[in-house]
């Protein structure tokens, strides 16, 4: 948002959406969107997108919600009042880490012919093999998540798994004894990744502006893949001794 829509004429207002009463008091008469994740990247906090949205239509705003922590499997934003749902299609869609992509939809005719002209019109157009790519992982999305689901369950609940040790040396020597966990920073497909945030994914953010967030210098992000559970648990229990 800061490093490209800004040069736009574009102004931005951070708030925890997870906290209602501050969506509420974050309403400007010149607010338009609301742009939310939820779960949360890396802390994977839980946002009522149906509070949300009641809050921002109420003040005349759209709600666009990432939802590609959650994807279309487990949950559905526009069923919940939002206006235009995005996903990285390179995580859970895609599934295979093979292919580069995004998509949007909403159910608002009118809007979806304005993004499709943008679109084309920008050439945001990806290529017949990457959309192949891409079809062949909704195939198999339901599977996928739902085997990602159990493993993770037997690890910590969801299919992302953040949590924190005590400083930036530990966790970057428990990435290091990692063996069947990939250092990567993407999410969603069939093989396990680890990742620390503070180094990898946010490191262009501030130091005191991240740890803000609460992404601190001890935080690690997993990305749950279909191994086999016991490998997987193995593994972790070897990095943390």
């Amino acid at each position: 948002f800061d490093k490209v829509l800004k040069r736009f004429g574009l102004t931005f207002s951070p708030v925890d959406a997870s906290d209602i009463e501050a969506v509420e008091k974050s309403m400007r008469p010149q607010t338009r969107m609301v742009w939310l994740e939820s779960p949360t990247n890396p802390l994977l906090r839980v946002v009522d997108i149906d509070a949300v949205s009641e809050v921002a239509h109420s003040h005349g705003a759209m709600v666009c919600v990432d939802n590609t922590f959650a994807t279309p499997y487990l949950q559905q934003p526009l069923h919940l009042g939002a206006d235009v749902v995005v996903h990285s299609s390179t995580k859970y869609i895609g599934g295979h880490s093979d292919v580069v992509g995004g998509a949007m939809m909403t159910n608002d005719d009118e809007l979806e012919k304005q993004l499709r002209f943008h679109q084309n019109a920008v050439g945001a157009v990806p290529s017949p093999f990457d959309c192949w790519l891409l079809l062949r992982g909704v195939k198999t999305l339901a599977l996928r998540v739902e085997r990602q689901s159990e493993n993770a369950l037997a690890i910590a609940i969801g299919g992302m798994v953040s949590f924190e040790v005590a400083d930036e040396p530990t966790a970057l020597r428990t990435l290091a004894r990692l063996k069947i966990f990939a250092l990567a920073e993407s999410l969603g497909a069939v093989e396990s990744l680890a990742e620390h945030p503070a180094r990898m994914t946010h490191a262009s953010i501030p130091a005191e502006e991240r740890k803000r967030a609460g992404v601190g210098d001890g935080l690690i992000r997993l990305s749950i893949g279909v191994e086999d559970v016991a490998d997987l648990l193995a593994d972790l229990e070897s990095a943390f001794r």
